[in-house]
């Protein structure tokens, strides 16, 4: 054999050997490049809660015409995904939810007053049960619907009342400012009787509910001087209701509701002029007031009654100025039974989905924070920010405390405007008060 030719390889082979021993042990491969382990499964929330196409819900609410047709928009995306068949039955007879309840065969949901969450508080199932978003819901919103610690009803559908409508024509015809503190409401008023016009219009003629506009005016007198927990407080019991911050609320309202220079007829036109007349005598041609509080629902009475007025020109809206959060009313949606097209429903309604397609249907308010920015209705976009920004939230007094503390209150209202003695009007309202809420 060759040893000139072989010695090369050798060495060769030895240097290979000697740098194999010297290099640094080969670093353990990275944890993606060794047997991977199996990829855990990704589970994705089943927005259908379980429910099957074709699994029924019953609903119970007050709405028709062209409201039954926007819930109906707003639910549309839930029923496509979901394909569950709603059976609605729509209602204003409240007779006809307590009849179902007794018979035991409630509807899975209602849509009703916050009253019934009281009423039905033993048998509807709790929110959180059914997986509602609680996050999505300011505390001041949730906590009506909270009875006895329990989260009963999820607030739907709201409208606010701390609200006063003009017209801002006339208010730049006739040099009038907007204004933006109680006091400078006041010397509005007074500026307004000094210049020959009747500043408000107070009709509260409404039937067997007559009074109802009167105990709104006068919660909101209540935000302006007293706060939202004073209402709370009044709802709840722990105030009375012939406390002296409530006599002074009513002084103020009685004030402008009973006198001729300051409203349409006096006490005689407050008494017997309807609700929804007293709206539009602000807007009519002359005016015969300047200024009418009502809540929400009032922009569409004139757009129906003056349908070429112009919203933002002819007639507006402005906050009560120095009101501490807003007073409104809300329809609640209940739960009597508890299946998966119910926690479907219900976690579509209160998912910021839901909140935003409440708003573009323009079905009023919703207390939902998805609502926000998503309203197209130039008078709910105002009214949906002002609803976003409130620091507080509190229930129409005639909507939430028991009937015949209700009935009373209103029947109070309606004696002291008629001249009755305002200490024994509150008197017999806090003695109903009591005998309600023991």
């Amino acid at each position: 054999m060759n040893k000139k030719f072989w010695l090369p390889i050798a060495l060769l082979a030895i240097f290979a050997m000697v740098l194999a021993a010297c290099k640094p042990a080969q670093e353990a491969a990275p944890a993606e490049e060794e047997a991977a382990p199996a990829e855990e499964a990704v589970v994705e929330e089943d927005p259908c809660m379980g429910a099957k196409p074709g699994d029924e819900i019953t609903l119970l609410y007050q709405w028709s015409g062209t409201e039954e047709e926007k819930l109906n928009a707003i639910l549309a995306p839930f029923v496509e995904q979901c394909g569950v068949v709603l059976k609605p039955e729509s209602t204003r007879d409240q007779a006809l939810l307590d009849t179902k309840v007794q018979a035991g065969t409630p509807p899975d949901v209602a849509f009703w007053n916050v009253a019934q969450l009281e009423q039905y508080k033993d048998i509807l199932i709790p929110m959180d049960t059914l997986g509602a978003n609680g996050d999505n819901y300011a505390d001041f919103f949730k906590d009506p619907g909270t009875i006895d610690g329990k989260w009963l009803g999820l607030p739907v559908k709201a409208d606010i009342k701390t609200i006063i409508w003009y017209s801002p024509a006339v208010f730049e015809a006739k040099g009038y400012t907007v204004p933006t503190t109680w006091d400078e409401l006041d010397a509005l008023v007074e500026q307004m009787v000094a210049n020959g016009d009747i500043p408000w219009s107070m009709g509260m003629e409404s039937g067997d509910a007559t009074g109802w506009t009167g105990s709104d005016f006068i919660q909101d007198i209540l935000l302006v001087q007293q706060g939202p927990e004073y209402v709370m407080g009044l709802i709840s019991g722990e105030i009375p209701y012939n406390d002296a911050g409530v006599k002074q609320a009513y002084e103020t309202y009685g004030k402008w509701a009973s006198n001729p220079v300051y409203t349409v007829g006096g006490a005689e036109g407050t008494l017997s002029t309807g609700f929804n007349d007293a709206i539009l005598k602000v807007f009519s041609d002359p005016p015969e007031a300047m200024m009418v509080k009502q809540s929400g629902f009032a922009g569409g009475t004139i757009a129906a009654q003056y349908p070429d007025l112009v919203y933002g020109t002819d007639y507006d809206f402005f906050p009560v100025p120095g009101a501490k959060g807003l007073q409104g009313g809300a329809d609640w949606l209940m739960a009597f039974n508890d299946t998966p097209a119910v926690r479907a429903l219900v976690a579509y309604l209160s998912s910021l989905e839901g909140g935003a397609n409440w708003a573009k249907a323009s079905f009023d308010l919703s207390p939902n924070k998805g609502a926000a920015g998503n309203y197209v209705d130039p008078a709910l976009i105002k009214k949906g920010e002002a609803l976003a920004n409130t620091t507080g939230f509190t229930p129409d007094l005639g909507d939430t405390i028991p009937g015949g503390f209700g009935s009373a209150e209103w029947a109070a209202i309606v004696s002291y405007v008629n001249g009755g003695d305002l200490d024994a009007a509150l008197d017999s309202v806090a003695q109903a008060q009591a005998e309600a809420l023991k």
